[in-house]
């Protein structure tokens, strides 16, 4: 009897631990699908794909992964001091250049209004090199320009004649303010003529030629340059430098010369320079300039006055238009204001560095 009643127990044991055994295999089996669900694809996704877009990189492209923030400029405009100076990639340094060409012709035969034959052409370059480390920045330009008029009958006239040499050094002491020393140099190619008095001038008729006059300023100051827009520098010491070397025009008077066969006027004195750039729409920017020169020594009262203005207008990346303005007060030279208008339509090209705006800070070190 005994016997019996251990079998029976054992016998319920087994059923007892077999149903548990399933109960257990059963909660695995839950769990292991629970993970496969989890990570298993969704083939019913597939019926819509999201894309995602990836950022291109050209490899002539520099990407400044800081945060940086340079100002979205046109072609027409170099990179500056501004925008050098907080720049914290290892580049030192810069260059930019552009090249201007504008052609005008005119031909007439048995037109009814009358008419002269002309041809015309205008070329201008400015090229900028600039050197930048940690914050010291130099800044180099070169501006050329010459252009002439030749029409039937009469002889050959110059409509555009400059040469333009800067060179400027800065250190950044902080707040956009930096010290900086530099000089200038302004002169021209070939002599220059009063056509209203002689219209078919000869040598002796010339009122000026190379490095007469030719002019040299030089100073020590501060600059203030608080966004790529904007720049003022103030020189307390600065001298000017009139040159003429040509002895048929040293006459007093002429170019504020004090006395015959005098080659080099010197004047010592403060000088400030204002450069302020609007961005009139996507492709027209107005460029202003002026100088403000005042004599410490000789009627400090009577400032010189030089003002630059150009309008540049972009077609496309060939064609462009420039409109530009100069105005001159100089009482020692003429007691008049002097001035110049010219307007080119012609053909532009653009190398060197250029600031794009785009999901990143681009520099492209190449024109495209």
């Amino acid at each position: 009897m005994r016997k019996l009643i251990t079998l029976i127990l054992s016998f319920a044991s087994m059923l007892v631990f077999s149903q548990n055994e399933k109960n257990i295999l059963k909660e695995i089996d839950s769990i292991s699908q629970r993970r496969w669900d989890s990570v298993a694809l969704d083939l019913d996704s597939l019926a819509n794909p999201k894309l995602v877009n990836f950022d291109r990189h050209f490899k002539d492209t520099i990407v400044i992964r800081d945060k940086v923030v340079i100002s979205n400029i046109t072609d027409e405009i170099p990179i500056t001091p501004y925008n050098m100076l907080q720049l914290k990639e290892p580049i030192k340094w810069f260059y930019y250049g552009r090249n201007n060409v504008v052609f005008n012709q005119s031909s007439f035969s048995n037109w009814n209004s009358g008419g002269n034959n002309n041809i015309g052409i205008i070329g201008k370059i400015n090229y900028n090199l600039s050197y930048k480390k940690n914050k010291h920045f130099l800044d180099n330009t070169l501006q050329l320009g010459y252009g002439f008029v030749a029409s039937q009958g009469e002889a050959s006239r110059k409509t555009e004649d400059y040469i333009n040499l800067m060179t400027n050094y800065g250190y950044d002491i902080g707040k956009n303010f930096y010290l900086s020393t530099g000089f200038q140099f302004l002169s021209q190619f070939s002599p220059g003529y009063n056509y209203s008095v002689t219209p078919s001038p000869e040598f002796n008729d010339r009122i000026s030629r190379f490095m007469s006059p030719g002019y040299l300023n030089a100073g020590l100051g501060i600059s203030y340059n608080p966004n790529e827009d904007f720049q003022v520098i103030f020189r307390p010491v600065n001298g000017k430098f009139t040159f003429v070397t040509d002895p048929l025009l040293q006459k007093a008077g002429r170019y504020g010369l004090e006395r015959d066969g005098q080659s080099v006027r010197s004047e010592i004195g403060a000088l400030v320079n204002v450069l302020y750039r609007l961005k009139i729409y996507k492709d027209i920017n107005l460029v202003n300039q002026v100088n403000f020169f005042s004599n410490y020594i000789f009627h400090p009262e009577r400032v010189d006055i030089a003002y630059n203005g150009t309008l540049n207008i972009r077609f496309n990346k060939f064609i462009s238009t420039v409109v530009s303005l100069d105005l001159l007060y100089d009482h020692d030279q003429v007691q008049k204001l002097q001035m110049k208008q010219t307007l080119g339509v012609g053909f532009s090209y653009n190398l060197g560095f250029e600031n794009r705006e785009k999901n990143k800070k681009l520099i492209k070190p190449f024109a495209d």
